[in-house]
């Protein structure tokens, strides 16, 4: 019958409720103000209904988009600029030839057949 849902689903679809709501009612509130008489609220406060029905989404949307401009700058003038190209090859070419180095200087400890282990002969 009831397949069951997890937490994040179910927060997910009270969520997905909510805003489905507050659209309805916005789009409501600004095409057909008249139904917000039901609350006590004439027709002479309609036009200022409207104004604020348009201004605070606007008002919101700007700030955001003002908050993560500012957030993008902050980070891009506090981040230390990379190393040019040319000084991380050069590093990694001094790595590679320090390595070398250290590899042909020493001395081998074991021969080839030493390294192999001993087989048992089949008696």
């Amino acid at each position: 019958m009831f397949k069951m849902v997890s937490k994040d689903q179910s927060i997910g679809g009270l969520i997905f409720i909510i805003c489905l709501i507050i659209a309805i009612l916005y789009i409501v509130t600004l095409f057909f103000p008249q139904w917000l008489e039901i609350f006590g609220i004439t027709a002479t406060w309609v036009p200022d209904v409207q104004f604020w029905v348009i201004a605070v989404p606007v008002f919101i949307a700007f700030v955001a988009v003002m908050g993560i401009g500012a957030w993008i700058g902050w980070t891009m003038a506090t981040t230390p600029p990379p190393k040019p190209i040319e000084e991380i090859t050069s590093e990694i070419e001094e790595k590679k030839e320090e390595v070398s180095e250290e590899v042909k200087t020493e001395e081998p400890t074991k021969t080839e057949e030493e390294k192999k282990p001993e087989r048992r002969k089949k008696s």
